[in-house]
């Protein structure tokens, strides 16, 4: 059974830091490079509930199903986004990542494909997960295109699923990766990095 807990993960020009509220000033600069709360079907907290964000975040984490990081880039030093493991279900040795931002500069670059080969890698190599799940909004295209780039597969669509900031309802996308399928995604990923130098 898995027991996610607090833990730095680093490697691959990246080094993903157990969330804390210390966080809060450069998750603020981090989300206003590009206004990402603007995006209507994103969780990025405005500024003014950055704080809030955290909080929730750390909550989850001492109810035991989320487990939260920031990102921070190594090159700049810099903090250019959050994303946790959430759902946890240690019964059936499962985790979701998502709750998955970065700043507008940083996405397309390197830094979501080694976050996510990090992930995986402390998801199936460390905490022994059988299925490591992602979702996305259903608008959210440029998610579910990252998603499926990195090796995952579409279950389905959760119609009328969870409510979105904005109090609408959305529809989810949902993919995941079996253990089994990690070794082929592990080298996917691998040549991704390779690729950004």
């Amino acid at each position: 059974m898995i027991t996610p807990v607090p833990t730095t993960l680093e490697g691959h020009g990246v080094r993903l830091e157990p969330l804390v509220p210390a966080h809060e000033a450069a998750l603020r600069d981090a989300a206003a490079d590009g206004h990402l709360w603007e995006l209507w079907f994103t969780t990025v907290p405005a500024p003014a509930e950055t704080a809030a964000y955290i909080a929730t975040a750390l909550d989850g984490q001492r109810a035991g199903h989320m487990l939260p990081w920031a990102v921070r880039e190594l090159s700049t030093g810099t903090i250019v986004g959050s994303t946790r493991y959430h759902d946890i279900v240690p019964a059936v040795d499962r985790v979701e990542i998502g709750y998955t931002w970065y700043a507008k500069r940083w996405q397309r670059s390197h830094v979501n494909t080694a976050c996510k080969r990090l992930l995986l890698g402390h998801a199936f190599d460390t905490l022994g997960c059988a299925v490591v799940g992602l979702r996305t909004d259903n608008f959210n295209v440029a998610s579910q295109a990252a998603i499926a780039a990195i090796g995952a597969r579409k279950d389905g669509v959760i119609r009328h699923h969870q409510a979105r900031r904005d109090g609408s309802a959305r529809d989810s996308v949902m993919f995941s990766i079996l253990r089994e399928e990690w070794p082929e995604v592990r080298r996917h990923l691998e040549l991704r990095m390779a690729r950004h130098g």
